[in-house]
């Protein structure tokens, strides 16, 4: 069996059949539960959980324990999960019963999620570490923007956190310019540290646009 969305080629195919069989078509076909993919799913959460953090942790060595938390929570939610199973077709290529096939199994959220990390696993269990981080980092791990939105975009939190652990005093921001029509209007911030400018970012809102030059002056710190 193959899926060419998956971008990785199984040596031991059987792990990929296991992970795309839900347990709805094992019980309906008679077979064993360590058929469907649940063991898969198990060992799946765990993979991702791991690879998550280490990316994270490696990439924002500013960031609290609480706020990678919260990251790595948006990033392994259910809601991710599932649209990247979507996106790779892995619910067309589920084997399910016909009463889950009825209810709309292959769209359901639990269920893709599950099939993600189940597919993780296989991928794992077939060509190690390195193949697992590689599927994750193409499917989940490209979503910095997403992580930012709900983690509330906060540059500004992360950019006062920096410059307090060196030593300079909070962050101060002022608006310096507007351009465009009143119904289009892109504002300028520019954010100062320590008296110093460090940096300027531009937004549809005066918010954005100070999480803009926060934003820049993290580069800068970093």
């Amino acid at each position: 069996m193959i899926i060419d969305s998956l971008k990785y080629n199984f040596k031991n195919p059987a792990l990929l059949e296991t992970a795309i069989t839900h347990s709805s078509y094992a019980n309906e076909k008679g077979l064993s539960r360590i058929c469907c993919n649940e063991r898969l799913e198990f060992l799946g959460d765990s993979v991702l959980g791991y690879v998550t953090a280490e990316y994270l942790f490696a990439k924002n060595p500013n960031i609290s324990e609480g706020e990678l938390t919260k990251m790595r929570s948006v990033l392994v939610r259910e809601e991710s999960l599932a649209s990247a199973s979507l996106s790779l077709g892995l619910g067309a290529a589920l084997l399910l019963g016909k009463g889950e096939e009825r209810t709309g199994g292959r769209t359901r959220p639990s269920i893709l999620a599950d099939a993600f990390e189940a597919t993780l696993a296989a991928i794992f269990l077939d060509g190690g570490i390195d193949a697992a981080k590689s599927f994750v980092y193409r499917n989940i791990l490209t979503r910095e923007r997403e992580i930012q939105d709900v983690v509330g975009g906060d540059y500004k939190t992360q950019l006062q956190e920096i410059v307090q652990a060196k030593g300079h005093l909070s962050p101060e921001y002022a608006i310096i310019g507007e351009s465009g029509p009143d119904h289009e209007r892109i504002f300028t911030a520019e954010v100062y540290v320590s008296g110093v400018s460090a940096g300027t970012g531009s937004g549809k809102t005066k918010k954005d646009a100070e999480q803009s030059a926060a934003k820049a002056a993290i580069e800068k710190f970093a």
